[in-house]
C-alpha cells in the first residue's frame, strides 16, 4: 500500500519536474553544461594522475639509461684492468638494471599510449557534448521563434475574426453618421431659406445710389463726362441728341 502511494507521489513529482523542464529548457541546458564542466574537471584530474605516472616512468628510464652507461664503462674498465671480481659485480648490476630498464621502457610506452588514447577520448567526448549543446541552443532558439510566430499567427487570425464580426457595427455607425450629416445639411438649408434678404437688398441699393451720387459730384467738379451704363440713361441721351439734330 505504502509502496503504491510512494510510486504515485514519485510519478506526480516526476510529471511536475518534467513540466518545469519543458517550460525552462535554457535552465536545463545550463545545468547540463555545468555537469559537463564538472565531468571534464574530474576526468582531467585522472588524466593528470596518469600523466604524472608517465613522467615518473620517463624520469626512471632516463636515470636507468644513465646508470647503464656508467656501469658499462666501469665493467669494461675493471675487466681491462684485470679486476675480474669487481668487473663481475658491475656486470651483474648492469644486467639487473638493463632488465628493469626494458620493463620500465615497455611500461612507459604503454602508459604514453594509454595517455594519448585517454586524451583523445576526452577530446572526442567533449567535442560531441559541445556540438550537442550548440545544436540544442539552436533548436531552443528556433523553437522560441516558431512559438512566437504561431502566437502572432493566432493573434492575427483572432483579430481578423473580430474585425469581421465588427463589420455590422461599423455599417450601422456609417449609416448613423450619414443620417446625422443629412439632417445637419437640411437644417442649414432651411435656415438659409428662412433668411429675410429684403432689408439687405435695400441697403445694397442705397449704398450703390450714394456711390453713384458721389461719383457724379466728383465728375462735375473735375469736368469729366461720365457715360452711364444704365439703359434708361442711354435712351435719354439718345433722345437729347435727336432733338438737337432737329
Amino acid at each position: 500500500m505504502f509502496k503504491r502511494i510512494s510510486n504515485l507521489v514519485k510519478g506526480f513529482f516526476g510529471l511536475f519536474v518534467s513540466g518545469l523542464e519543458k517550460q525552462n529548457p535554457e535552465a536545463l541546458l545550463e545545468v547540463e553544461k555545468e555537469n559537463l564542466r564538472k565531468q571534464i574537471s574530474e576526468y582531467n584530474k585522472g588524466l593528470a594522475a596518469h600523466a604524472g605516472l608517465c613522467e615518473r616512468l620517463m624520469s626512471q628510464v632516463q636515470r636507468e639509461s644513465k646508470e647503464i652507461k656508467e656501469l658499462t664503462a666501469k665493467t669494461s674498465a675493471h675487466l681491462k684492468a684485470g679486476n675480474r671480481k669487481l668487473a663481475g659485480e658491475y656486470a651483474f648490476r648492469l644486467q639487473k638494471v638493463k632488465e628493469e630498464h626494458e620493463t620500465n621502457v615497455s611500461q612507459l610506452e604503454d602508459a604514453e599510449k594509454t595517455y594519448a588514447e585517454l586524451k583523445k577520448a576526452r577530446d572526442v567526448a567533449v567535442k560531441n557534448a559541445r556540438d550537442k549543446i550548440d545544436s540544442l541552443k539552436r533548436d531552443i532558439s528556433e523553437t522560441k521563434i516558431a512559438k512566437a510566430t504561431a502566437d502572432l499567427n493566432e493573434m492575427a487570425a483572432g483579430m481578423i475574426g473580430e474585425i469581421g464580426g465588427a463589420g455590422d457595427t461599423l455599417n450601422r455607425l456609417e449609416e448613423m453618421v450619414a443620417e446625422e450629416k443629412q439632417k445637419a445639411k437640411g437644417r442649414s438649408r432651411v435656415a438659409k431659406d428662412s433668411l429675410d434678404t429684403t432689408e439687405l437688398n435695400e441697403m445694397e441699393a442705397e449704398q450703390n445710389a450714394m456711390e453713384e451720387m458721389a461719383l457724379a459730384d466728383f465728375a462735375a467738379e473735375s469736368g469729366i463726362v461720365i457715360e452711364s451704363d444704365s439703359p434708361e440713361a442711354a435712351s435719354e441721351d439718345t433722345l437729347s441728341e435727336n432733338e438737337k439734330t432737329m
